[in-house]
């Protein structure tokens, strides 16, 4: 079996972070791993608290993964402050993973900003040129890019300037009114668009995180980048659509979907089969 680790915040409603990592790689084929960032008390409706690890735990747990069960590839999600970024960066560098799956949590939907500054300059000259792949959305290209991107030959624009800055691919997300469920993929002077159906579901907590941790997961198994990415969206759009709803704000996916057997049933299913 393959492996991936996911360097993220704990999202104690299980709906983002290092539970939707999981579950997400799980659901993708691919033995899960973790070093914990953060832990949050969160729900559905928003975050509470935060309690950030110190950079000497975090390198305990990096160095723990890496010296017995090696990933085939890493996802990182939100790090919020400069010397954890730091670290992994430090670690990366060191161990040297296949592939590095970046999603730089800088912005949140509504506008807001999610990590400082002085974070963002230190993601930019530490961890971003590490990177495989970027999968920035609109507000976190423009942070990216110093640009205004307002329609798809903005982002295309944007994604070319990131990706000459940092050396990487970059999977720009559409969405914010922007190219709708499109993405772009622009590596190597060239771009793939990777056209998507909307979902009308509005439950879509930990999006972000699921997708970037299945490009993980299928790079991990060998697919190509391209392929990875299709693989990931399509992975999104099943999970998406089951429709899950749960909580009283903006709920998580069912990512779960395409699970099946007997340890899936629920009781009534149960008794049947046994009938």
């Amino acid at each position: 079996m393959r492996t991936a680790l996911t360097i993220a915040g704990s999202d104690s409603s299980g709906g983002a972070g290092i539970q939707a990592d999981i579950k997400t790689m799980m659901a993708n084929g691919v033995f899960a791993m973790s070093a914990i960032t953060a832990m949050t008390a969160q729900n559905t409706t928003g975050v509470t608290a935060i309690m950030d690890a110190t950079p000497e735990f975090l390198k305990a747990e990096l160095d723990e993964v890496f010296t017995d069960i090696f990933p085939d590839a890493v996802k990182i999600g939100m790090v919020s402050k400069s010397s954890l970024i730091r670290v992994i960066a430090e670690r990366l560098r060191f161990y040297k993973p296949g592939f590095i799956v970046v999603d730089p949590v800088m912005v949140a939907t509504s506008g807001a900003k999610l990590i400082s500054d002085e974070a963002v300059r230190t993601l930019r000259e530490e961890l971003l040129p590490l990177a495989t792949i970027l999968t920035p959305n609109i507000p976190e290209t423009e942070v990216l890019s110093g640009m205004e991107v307002r329609g798809p030959e903005d982002m295309i624009r944007a994604a070319e300037k990131i990706s000459r800055n940092y050396h990487c691919a970059v999977l720009c997300k559409g969405g914010h009114n922007v190219s709708d469920a499109n993405d772009l993929l622009y590596r190597d002077g060239s771009y793939r668009w990777f056209y998507g159906k909307r979902i009308d579901n509005p439950n879509t907590h930990g999006t972000g995180c699921t997708l970037s941790s299945a490009i993980a997961s299928n790079l991990a198994k060998g697919f190509d980048l391209d392929t990875s990415v299709e693989r990931a969206k399509a992975y999104i759009s099943g999970a998406l659509g089951a429709m899950l709803d749960l909580g009283h704000g903006s709920g998580p996916m069912n990512h779960s979907f395409a699970f099946s057997g007997r340890f899936m049933e629920m009781p009534d299913a149960a008794e049947e089969a046994n009938a």
